[in-house]
């Protein structure tokens, strides 16, 4: 109490007396803070009873006044003595000591204030960025400590000061062994001497007893010169940083990485708003474009498996079955946001707390690798492709339980979905996929076993497992990574070996009048569909009318199947009393055409720097005597789409949905393979329209033995559409459905031709 009134009374004083210079005033300051420790026997006294808190702001703002004063970028006469005499390397040692209580928190604070409020460099003086370092390595050593605060917003400001100028970091990327000797010169300060107490501490930072001084009077001159054996510590202290032999640079080429390590233990606080201001600190500095400090994170810091190792608990801490459809639809995992209430939540689930938990911390690890170094970014992606996709969920999506398979792949397919970072991607894409990129043979099933194990989920006997996985390979293929369209698909059909060679002669050059390249098959003579009436054919004219806007430019193909012949034979291959859309007004092609073209435009985009080829790779240089495999991925959704009038509705739209979706990627072989009819197929080879055409073979059959198929048919389009209320059950129910898809695919690959011919055609 009587401490509080003198500084009140200081204040008083202060006010009436006449200002001194700057300088004057600052080490007025100075010298009052070291007094008290000269002066005071009652160590116990908190910091805030003390003036201590009020002289260090004094001197901020002297420090503040004396470089606004000045021109930008001259040092002033304070900030001259506080360099000179190693002021900070005082104060740090005094909040180590934490003497009086509080201390460490004035001390943060002072720093803090100091780095955010001056704006000329202070970093690159030695007396600065050496004392800063040092307090670094006291932020995070224990968590939930009352300074937990002043400590981030201390890393924080240093963060930021790294971001101004990157080229700072290097001062703080120090040897292991320099920074253990540094540890080790902290048990040597005698705390007390910081306590008020008699010893003293000599050059050699020995301490010195009351006794073995010459007398009380050299003693007494020794406790006023406290600044100056400050400095003399200061100095004993940084002649241990001695330098590393070739042996200590040999073991630890890179060194420690402190304000990553502190940063890192403060990401565990249980106060959400501390872990989330440090995990800012750290998107700071791993973002910053230093070499050195990039390859330090990477390979001398814990980041990469705090990170990996956190994701890989979270993972774990989820229940062992979830729903799916939960999955899927919780919100709220953005990383800096993670503030889930479950006694709010009125659509709480068990595990919801878990999922949002682990979801969040992977969108932090995400983002964090978005923004990171390219070195930094790599490391961290491939930690935690084996740290937590190989070690923790492989085994997760390989195991045989049901429950399980479904859960583990809802989640993988809810990371998919979230991923955005080119690395993680990547490595993800690696994980699922595997690295080779040779064309597949029936004998690769042990190559990369969870490649081979999804695509087979792709068809398993439950359906939710099968529609799960579908999902998760349809939101792959819009990741922009080309190695996973390359992978799936295009490293089969390179050659072209599922088209068989017919040497072109002059007649084949023929063109007959009405447009039809000679040699083609048209669908009005195949006896398959002699009952299509001519009302069903859209001339040449019509699609041109009803093209959408040109889409990005690509090279036309020399001798491709006009458009028209393409479009119709895909619109034609459902017949009249198969379809039931023109019954239903909003049901067109004019739709598919709209939507063809805005994804088109998307998947060119993303394709855009994978330099792919305008038209097919000559037949001539093409090596059609291998044998052709359509690939294991191809061959699961050929083969699904070959019984989709057996299979429920919900899985046939998820396979055509991600036919349709491989339908549009803009490379010349994948056009050619699944949507031109046209292709002369090699013997015992299929595509997608072949597939089809059998479906329609087989259709027609059955559609004679089921009575009042249109009616049928009709009805179930419009209770789909919602048009009709529930009624009883329709006999043939799967069957109906099937056609109804197979209906609406067909449209949906006629329009997305179109879209793709008018966009190479356009000039």
């Amino acid at each position: 109490m009587f401490s509080k009134f003198t500084s009140i009374l200081q204040h008083a004083v202060e006010a009436l007396a006449p200002s001194l210079p700057l300088q004057e005033d600052f080490v007025f300051h100075w010298k009052a803070i070291t007094h008290y420790y000269i002066e005071t026997s009652d160590d116990k006294a908190p910091v805030t009873d003390t003036n201590i808190p009020s002289h260090l702001e004094q001197m901020l703002d002297i420090l503040v006044q004396e470089e606004n004063e000045r021109e930008s970028g001259e040092t002033g006469p304070c900030m001259e003595y506080l360099l000179h005499h190693k002021i900070l390397e005082t104060l740090y040692t005094l909040g180590k000591a934490d003497c009086p209580p509080g201390m460490k928190q004035q001390v943060l604070s002072f720093y803090t204030k100091l780095l955010g409020r001056i704006q000329q460099p202070l970093l690159p003086h030695i007396n600065v960025h050496r004392p800063v370092q040092k307090l670094i390595r006291l932020c995070g050593e224990v968590l939930a400590t009352p300074t937990e605060n002043e400590e981030i917003q201390f890393l924080c400001t240093v963060c930021a000061k790294l971001k101004q100028d990157p080229y700072l970091v290097n001062f703080f990327l120090e040897s292991k062994l320099k920074g253990l000797a540094s540890k080790g010169t902290a048990s040597l300060i005698t705390a007390d001497m910081l306590k008020g107490q008699d010893s003293v501490v000599t050059d050699t930072g020995q301490s010195v007893q009351p006794g073995e001084t010459s007398s009380g009077a050299d003693q007494a001159e020794s406790a006023n010169d406290l600044p100056q054996q400050a400095d003399d510590l200061s100095t004993s202290l940084d002649e241990l940083n001695v330098p590393l032999s070739p042996e200590a640079l040999a073991a630890h080429p890179h060194g420690d990485y402190n304000l990553v390590d502190s940063l890192l233990n403060l990401t565990k606080s249980p106060d959400g708003r501390i872990a989330v201001k440090a995990c800012e600190g750290l998107m700071l500095l791993v973002s910053l474009p230093e070499p050195a400090a990039a390859k330090c994170l990477a390979e001398s810091t814990c980041l990469c498996e705090l990170l990996t190792d956190r994701l890989a608990s979270l993972y774990k801490a989820l229940p062992q079955s979830m729903d799916p459809l939960d999955i899927e639809t919780v919100e709220g995992v953005n990383w800096g946001l993670d503030s889930y209430s479950h006694k709010e939540d009125a659509s709480a689930f068990p595990g919801k707390r878990a999922l949002i938990s682990f979801l969040s911390w992977f969108d932090y690890c995400d983002q964090l690798i978005k923004e990171a170094q390219k070195t930094t970014a790599v490391a961290m992606a491939s930690s935690v492709r084996e740290r937590f996709f190989v070690g923790v969920m492989e085994p997760q999506l390989m195991q045989t339980s049901e429950m399980g398979i479904l859960t583990s792949t809802a989640l993988l397919h809810r990371m998919v979905r979230q991923v955005t970072s080119d690395a993680l991607v990547h490595e993800m894409v690696c994980f699922i996929l595997g690295e080779r990129r040779e064309p597949e043979k029936l004998t690769d099933i042990n190559r990369h076993p969870l490649r081979h194990r999804l695509i087979e989920h792709c068809d398993h006997i439950s359906d939710e497992i099968s529609i799960m996985t579908l999902r998760m390979f349809e939101h792959l293929l819009q990741k922009p990574d080309e190695h996973i369209l390359y992978n799936l698909v295009l490293r089969n059909l390179e050659e072209r070996n599922y088209t068989e060679y017919k040497p072109p002669c002059q007649e084949d050059k023929d063109v007959v009048e009405n447009g039809q390249i000679a040699g083609a098959v048209d669908l009005e003579e195949d006896p398959l569909f002699t009952d299509i009436s001519p009302d069903t054919m859209l001339s040449n004219q019509e699609w041109l009318t009803a093209s959408p806007p040109a889409s990005p430019d690509h090279p036309k193909n020399d001798g491709k199947t006009e458009v028209h012949k393409i479009v119709n034979s895909f619109l034609c291959l459902v017949p009249d009393e198969a379809k039931s859309s023109y019954h239903v007004e909003g049901t067109g092609y004019d739709t598919y055409l709209r939507d063809a073209h805005r994804q088109f435009r998307d998947y060119c985009a993303i394709c855009l720097r994978w330099e792919w080829p305008g038209s097919p790779t000559p037949l001539e240089k093409c090596n059609l005597e291998a044998p052709f495999f359509e690939g294991f991925f191809l061959k699961v959704l050929f083969d699904r789409m070959g019984r989709i009038l057996d299979q429920p509705y919900d899985v046939n739209l998820q396979v055509t949905s991600v036919l349709s979706k491989l339908a549009l990627f803009p490379h010349p072989h994948i056009h050619e393979y699944l949507l031109d009819p046209y292709v002369n197929l090699a013997s015992g080879c299929r595509s997608l329209f072949s597939v089809i055409v059998r479906v329609v073979a087989d259709l027609m059959v059955r559609i004679q033995r089921i009575p009042d198929f249109t009616p049928k048919l009709l009805l179930v389009r419009k209770r789909l559409l919602g048009l009709e209320p529930e009624g009883p059950i329709v006999d043939h129910m799967t069957l109906l459905e099937g056609v109804i898809v197979l209906e609406e695919f067909c449209k949906e690959l006629a329009a997305i031709a179109f879209v793709k011919y008018h966009a190479s055609s356009t000039p």
